[in-house]
């Protein structure tokens, strides 16, 4: 009997935080990871050490600025010439951004980061998923989306009452509705997707923000989940043996939760699918 491949994971922001642990949990578990990052020096540490431990398979880098899109669409390239096959994506880079700026495609910063990024790559990465069925899609999203609401018609836009929170919060939203847009989609493909919310992690995503928001990130460090405890639902969703029951849902402390109102508005969840094809040049298309 033939012995089944080895599998094939992409893991986005894994040079750190709950990325890092997540590509180490993975590696424990046999599969092959490609470990994103944005700087090479820190990549690079992050890839000895997840190679350093015993039992754990090599893993490879791969880089990429997601503030970029043509970035994203290199590492996609990549990917797509290294493998023909992919078990497993892990949408997990985000940023926090201090404050209002834009993307190299002129776009809200942390909207470009958080969401439109993730959304380019996973359906430049499809038809490996679909070659590696059955296969799964999970993205990191967070309780922030909560209280918070998303205008796709001026998705790209900073608004007038931007802060560092509300940004977040909003790529979070944006997040949830597209692994529901998305599961619509990848019905009966074998792939299965979901979102999640990792905890409120001691990661350096706060660090990168304003005085108060940095000075608040501080002063909270001491009371939030380690990374390596952030990352146990993104590796329960990974690993679980029945992830079917999963497929389209928030999960939370590896149950599935109901999300914020706005979060299960399919009628939004499909503009937001349509403005977010649009800005970033993909092909527009409803789900049926």
């Amino acid at each position: 009997m033939a012995a089944e491949p080895q599998k094939i994971a992409l893991v986005t922001g894994a040079s750190n935080g709950i990325g890092l642990y997540t590509a180490l949990g993975l590696a424990a578990r046999g599969f092959c990871v490609i470990m994103h990052g944005r700087d090479a020096g820190r990549t690079e540490r992050a890839r000895k050490l997840v190679a350093g431990r015993p039992g754990t398979i090599a893993p490879e880098t791969a880089l990429a600025d997601f503030a970029s899109l043509k970035a994203v669409r290199g590492l996609a390239d990549e990917v797509l010439a290294r493998h023909d096959r992919l078990d497993l994506l892990v949408n997990n880079a985000g940023l926090m951004a201090g404050s209002r700026r834009q993307s190299a495609d002129g776009y809200e910063l942390t909207i470009a980061v958080n969401h439109l990024a993730p959304f380019l790559l996973t359906n430049l990465l499809l038809d490996r998923l679909k070659a590696g069925a059955p296969s799964r899609i999970v993205t990191v999203a967070s309780r922030a989306h909560r209280g918070n609401t998303i205008d796709p018609a001026h998705l790209g836009d900073a608004p007038s009452d931007w802060t560092p929170f509300g940004a977040y919060g909003r790529s979070k939203l944006c997040n949830v509705l597209f692994t529901r847009a998305l599961a619509k989609r990848l019905q009966g493909t074998g792939i299965m997707t979901a979102c999640l919310h990792p905890g409120v992690v001691a990661t350096g995503i706060g660090g990168g923000g304003g005085g108060l928001v940095r000075l608040g990130w501080a002063i909270g460090k001491p009371f939030m989940l380690s990374p390596e405890k952030g990352a146990e639902t993104s590796l329960f969703l990974a690993t679980e043996a029945d992830p079917a029951q999963f497929h389209g849902a928030y999960v939370d402390n590896k149950r599935i939760i109901e999300p914020d109102r706005p979060a299960r508005d399919d009628d939004l969840a499909e503009r937001l699918w349509e403005e977010s094809a649009r800005l970033v040049g993909l092909p527009v298309a409803r789900a049926n």
